[in-house]
Formats: C-alpha cells, sequence, structure tokens
C-alpha cells in the first residue's frame, strides 16, 4: 500500500516548495531510518517540553534493534519525501503509537499523512475509537485532528495525555 501526496512548504515568506510525500507500511529495513527520525524528533521538538532524563530515557526505547521489534508487532508507517524517510505513526490494536516527524520536516501536513494512513488501517479493521498517548508537546497537533483529552497519566515525572476520537 503506498499513497503519495503532494505538500506545500511555505519557506519564509517569499516562496513555497511543492514535494511529494510517499506513505507505505515499513520494512525491516527501514529500522535505522525510523530510529533516527525518532531520536532527531525527541531531542529537538520533545525537549522543549521534557527534561533531559525523560529524552535520555525514551530514546533508548527507539533504538535501530527495538525499532525493527516494533514492525514486527505493529502497523508501522513511514512517510518518505525524496525517498528519504521523514516521519512515522503506528497503530497498535486500538492505539496510535510513535508518531513522529523529522524537525526539518515538521508543519508540512506529513504528521496528518500518517495519521490518515493510521486511521484508514484502524477503519479496515472496524476500530471505532482511537485512542493516542500524547506528549505534552503533541497534544495541539492531536486536538487539531480531532482527538480530546481523556486524562493524564505519569510514568515517573514522565507525563502523558490520554487522547481519543471516535471514527465515524
Amino acid at each position: 500500500c503506498v499513497e503519495r501526496y503532494r505538500i506545500r512548504a511555505s519557506i519564509g515568506e517569499k516562496w513555497e516548495l511543492e514535494m511529494e510525500c510517499e506513505i507505505r507500511l515499513a520494512q525491516g529495513a527501514d529500522a535505522t531510518d525510523i530510529s533516527r527520525v525518532i531520536i532527531a524528533s525527541l531531542r529537538k521538538t520533545n525537549a522543549e517540553d521534557y527534561s533531559q532524563d525523560i529524552i535520555e530515557r525514551v530514546e533508548k526505547s527507539f533504538s535501530p534493534t527495538a525499532v525493527s521489534e516494533l514492525i514486527g508487532k505493529r502497523k508501522v508507517y513511514v512517510a518518505l519525501v525524496n525517498r528519504d524517510i521523514v516521519g512515522t505513526a503506528s497503530l497498535d490494536g486500538r492505539v496510535v503509537r510513535t508518531v513522529f516527524v523529522a524537525p526539518g520536516n515538521q508543519r508540512q501536513g506529513i504528521g496528518r499523512k500518517l495519521m490518515e494512513a493510521v486511521e484508514k488501517a484502524a477503519r479496515d479493521e472496524k476500530i471505532d475509537v482511537l485512542s493516542v498517548p500524547s506528549t505534552i508537546t503533541a497534544e495541539a497537533f492531536y486536538a487539531g485532528l480531532g482527538f480530546t483529552s481523556m486524562g493524564n497519566r505519569y510514568h515517573g515525572d514522565e507525563r502523558t495525555i490520554v487522547m481519543e476520537r471516535k471514527l465515524v
């Protein structure tokens, strides 16, 4: 399953860049690139809301070996621009997990396209409610997609916002 999209990104105030974004299921060979995207996003984007200790702890869950194992357990999707993996998202039962876009590719619609692929897979599996354990950083992103907060969970000092959305 490969879906291609044209995405427009504003660069400064003067011009727009149009690029093709491909969304497909991840393959085992993608694990290193997926790990790279996740860790870069954690260090740059999530570091604004979480301590260095939390970031380092979470990073350990996304080594290439760990990502390879996740690919075998979940439906993992990747977003590619110019054949480079720039984003990932996965579906684990009725739970959306591991949604990350490389820092240089954020705010270009790639995360939204990944979520569309995840939601389509959920509908195909007759799932009627999606749940996502959101970071503080991604809460507004998920709210913009129609997810609502159901409360907070803490894993030590790491705060996660549990959000849900009904699929109609």
